[in-house]
């Protein structure tokens, strides 16, 4: 069967607006650049002020590593003694907010943007991401848009994450299925 081609219009999507005028998201371009997603600046206090500087919540504590790429820091909220990784991937189109003693680990991407594929306008789909006290992305997993990782979950290394993880329970796989409980002794 022979499907009629259809011409999609991929970058079309003028109703999303992230906030910040148009200098400010150009400043932050350059200023991600050099100092996150950059292995020249490995200091996390700098980082921090920056992000303060540009509308993000950070909370005490907070160690970022190099080479993170964040889109929006006005659209960024990380609690006390977080970590994010080396080369973790925050495309933050919507709100992500990132609990206390959280661990975004080496590689992760949280992606707050899709498209519609169904679409011939190939429309922006934007979600929120919580991921909230304790809990932990593992190494090159991916968390996708409108996902919740509750208190204390887990999203094993190389996992994509989308919907709610329940409190305390691992996650593993593409997608990610309940593998077990986490105990913490």
């Amino acid at each position: 069967m022979l499907l009629k081609e259809t011409r999609l219009d991929l970058y079309n999507n003028s109703w999303y607006n992230p906030g910040g005028s148009k200098l400010k998201r150009l400043l932050w371009y350059f200023i991600n650049a050099f100092f996150f997603n950059s292995s020249l600046f490995p200091v996390s206090f700098l980082k921090v002020s920056l992000l303060k500087l540009f509308g993000a919540k950070i909370g005490k504590g907070v160690v970022i590593k190099p080479n993170v790429n964040i889109k929006y820091p006005w659209l960024l909220e990380i609690g006390n003694f977080s970590w994010i990784g080396e080369e973790v991937w925050i495309d933050n189109l919507a709100l992500i907010k990132i609990g206390n003693h959280a661990c975004i680990s080496q590689g992760a991407l949280l992606l707050c943007g899709n498209h519609n594929y169904s679409s011939s306008k190939f429309d922006l789909m934007v979600g929120e991401i919580k991921v909230e006290d304790g809990s932990w992305v593992g190494a090159k997993s991916i968390v996708c848009p409108g996902s919740i990782l509750k208190s204390h979950a887990v999203l094993a290394a190389g996992s994509v994450g989308k919907g709610v993880l329940e409190s305390y329970s691992v996650y593993q796989g593409n997608p990610a299925i309940k593998t077990k409980l986490r105990t913490i002794s």
